[in-house]
Order: C-alpha cells, then structure tokens, then sequence
C-alpha cells in the first residue's frame, strides 16, 4: 500500500487542513475569485488545448466548460455567506434550557477524478464545490484529454494556494496507487465500470464518495409536438462534443404515427447545423481517443459496412448517424453508445414507450416530448433517473439551483449550487445545555413512581 511518503503533496495537504486555513470564508472566496480569473485570463489557451484534443470550437469550448464554471463561480460566491451559517433549531421542553444548531464541515482531503469528455468542467465544477464547502483537494484531470490536462495543471498550480490545492497528473496504474491513500471524501465521474473500482477503493478505507456515471437516456416524442422543434433540438444535444455527454439523448422513442416526419426533420436539422459534410464543419468535434473510436467503428460495421460515415487513424471523426429501424435488442442497445450514433425506435403508445424504458438500467436523464400534462405527469411518475427534462435536453444540468446526479446504476450523490456545497460537507450537530437544573428524575435507580413521570414527560415533552 502506498503512503504518505508516496505522495509528499498530500501530507501537505492534510496539514492545510488540520490548520484550518480552508475553513475561512475569506479564503475559500480568495480561491474561487482566482479559479475565476484563471478561466477568464487563459481563455483563449483553454480552447486551443479543447480544440487539440477533440477539434471542439472555441464557441462550443465556451458553452460547455469554461461559461458554465464561471457561472458556477458567480452563483456560489452569491450564497456561501448564507450557507455556511449555522442552522438553529428548536429544542424540544424537556432538554430545555439548550440550544441546538447544526453546521456545514469540511470533510478535509478530498479527491476529485474527472473524465475526459469534458475535461475541464469535469474537474473544476466540483473542484468549486469543494472549495467552497473548506476543503483541500487534489485534482486528477484525465490523461486522455492530455492537452487540457496539462493547461489544468499548469493554471491551477499558478492560480490557487498550492498548500490546499494540488494537481496529480498519470495513467491508469498511477490513479490506482493515487486510489490506495486515504482520502476524506471522493468524487469520480466517469464510467460504470471504473466506478465499481473506485468504490471498492473506496470501501478500504470507508471513505465517503459520489459517483457520476452514465447509462443509456432515452428521449421519448409524442405526436403531438410540435416535430421540427423537437428534432432540432435532438440534434443539437446529441451531436453536441459528437456525442461525448454523459446526459445526451441515447436513443430516442417516437409515436409510429411520426416516426417518419421525425427521422425527416432530423436529417434537415443535421445538414442545417453542420452542411453537407460534417467532417469540414468547424462546429462538428471528434471523437477524443483511439478505444472510443474504434468501439464506435465496431457499432456502426453493423449498419455501414462501407464505413462511409469514419475517417482516421489520426483523424478520429465520425459522422453525425441516425440510425432508424432499430430495435431494442439490438447491439446498439446493449450498452451506453456514448458517441454520435443515434438509434431510433417506434413505439404505439405511451404505455409501451414507459415498458421499453423501464427494461433497462436507471438513466442519468430522461427526456420528454409532449403537449399534454397528463402524459408529463405519468411519464415523471412511471419512470426512475437521475433528472428529467421535458420538451428540451440537456438544460436540467445547466441550473445551478437544480442537484445534477444520478440514481443506481448511473451513479449516486449530487452536485451544482447548493447540491454540491453539501455534498462536500457533513452536518455537524452542536447542543449547548445549562449545568442547571440537575432532576434527579433522569438518573437511575428508576423506580415504578419514578419511571412513571419519567415516561409522561417524555411522551408528553419529546
């Protein structure tokens, strides 16, 4: 087992904390007014890192990551004043005379792992919640994203009090051995199946964590929308970082009696947002590495053998595909497609729409297109996610007043705004009692006259 030895920075860290320099309100506002300095100064090389890594748009860069955190930043600084305050509550007659209150704490050394798909915001949305909560932390950006990773390092370890904050660079085998040291608190973002590891690292040392993970959201189209809004939409949140998002629509569900008109508008959506050729579209990512490229190339030999819609090995690009006919058996439908391949599915009425979804696993976000209230109602009833979203995509993770998280196997624990304050705090209650008065009622031994008042009071008085 690795040790403190191992990783000077984090005894480092540790002794930050114990010192109790991170829990001063003026300090966690000084960290987070430089965490927004670093994304407004060294913008332009935040994108041209994005950019290297996936030939992702400056303007999409924006919208994504580095907008978002700053938003993020302006929301907190807004209300932690108010949330780090003490909560009073009222003390029931019979503990009286006391007073009671409980407290957001720091948990103390905290490890946040982002993922590579959005490689920024998935490092310093919750880097924000954590500093904001008092904690010191170290950040592992993802190595598959190299360029940004090293803009992360490098901005951070200028930006932020290096006592408190660190960035911890590496592989797969260097995160493991980082996964051996105790930590207070994880946060990863990620897939499912390097989850199940870092909570089984986790439970070594019975730390507390958060996992956010993916699983397949489904998109349902009722026929009576309005269909050209809903495909363009679609598209849009679909195609966005080509596919890479965690909360994109997987598949999409549409009433038999549309399903054509749909699958039309779509494709005029697609020619609309990026041209005839996606490839020469300066808006269109690529996909961030090797292993998801070919996963995808795997998935799309089933419905393109020519391989018309792929280019690479150095150009991972693969073309924005809406892929009709397909049905719920279907490998594509196996697992999270996590790229843009895009099935769709017919369904005769709602009620198999909900039956198809309720097969699988617990998505992070079910998305929703109707007119009719009803329907909204039973469909947020009759269905389990982590959020949903109704006549739009993608927006319920963009509202820092709303927690974004997951539920079973899309991963558990929330965070944004307030969610993620707490997240990074435990409650810590606090009863202050007089010395006086002293009953002798409340001490043993307990007679039967005794007990009997006793039992009154407390019944009467709890």
């Amino acid at each position: 087992m690795q040790t403190d030895q191992d990783f000077p920075e984090l005894r480092s860290l540790r002794e930050t904390f114990e010192r109790g320099i991170t829990r001063d309100f003026f300090w966690r506002r000084s960290q987070l007014l430089a965490l927004e300095a670093f994304l407004i100064e060294r913008e332009q090389d935040i994108a041209v890192a994005v950019y290297e890594d996936f030939r992702k748009s400056p303007e999409e860069t924006f919208l994504t990551e580095t907008g978002y955190l700053r938003g993020e930043i302006r929301f907190v600084l807004k209300h932690l004043k108010s949330w780090m305050k003490p909560n009073r509550v009222s003390i029931p007659l019979i503990y009286q005379p006391g007073k009671g209150s409980f407290s957001s704490e720091p948990y103390g050394v905290v490890l946040i792992i982002g993922a590579w798909n959005y490689p920024l915001n998935l490092c310093l949305a919750p880097l924000i919640s954590a500093i904001a909560a008092g904690n010191c932390a170290v950040v592992k950006p993802s190595e598959l994203a190299s360029h940004t990773a090293n803009v992360i390092a490098e901005g951070l370890h200028r930006y932020l009090d290096r006592s408190a904050v660190s960035v911890f660079e590496g592989g797969v085998e260097e995160t493991k051995a980082l996964l051996e040291e105790r930590f207070d608190y994880l946060f990863f973002t990620g897939s499912q199946s390097v989850g199940r590891e870092v909570m089984h690292a986790a439970a070594k040392h019975l730390t507390p964590l958060t996992l956010e993970l993916g699983g397949k959201c489904p998109c349902i189209v009722e026929k009576n929308v309005d269909l050209r809004v809903a495909a363009r939409r679609i598209v849009w949140a679909k195609f966005l970082n080509a596919g890479q998002t965690c909360i994109a629509p997987d598949y999409v569900l549409v009433h038999e009696n549309v399903e054509k008109e749909l699958l039309r508008y779509m494709q005029d959506a697609i020619t609309d947002f990026y041209g005839d050729n996606p490839r020469l579209s300066p808006d269109y990512p690529r996909i961030g590495n090797k292993n998801n490229f070919h996963r995808l190339e795997k998935l799309l030999s089933r419905f393109s053998p020519s391989g018309d819609c792929l280019t690479g090995p150095h150009d991972y690009y693969v073309a924005p595909t809406i892929l009709p006919g397909v049905t719920l058996d279907a490998e594509v439908m196996h697992a999270e497609i996590f790229g843009p391949l895009l099935p769709v599915i017919s369904y005769r009425n709602i009620d198999e729409a909900l039956e198809s979804i309720g097969k699988g696993m617990n998505p992070l976000a079910l998305y929703l297109f109707s007119s009719d209230p009803k329907v909204q109602e039973r469909v947020v009833r009759q269905s389990r996610s982590g959020g949903v979203c109704i006549n739009d995509l993608l927006f319920q993770a963009s509202i820092h007043r709303l927690p974004f998280g997951g539920i079973g196997s899309s991963g558990f624990g929330a965070y944004h705004g307030r969610a993620g304050f707490d997240t990074f705090s435990f409650k810590r209650s606090i009863l202050k009692r007089s010395l006086y008065p002293d009953p002798a009622l409340r001490y043993p031994p307990y007679g039967g006259r005794t007990f009997g008042i006793l039992k009154r009071l407390v019944t009467i008085f709890h």
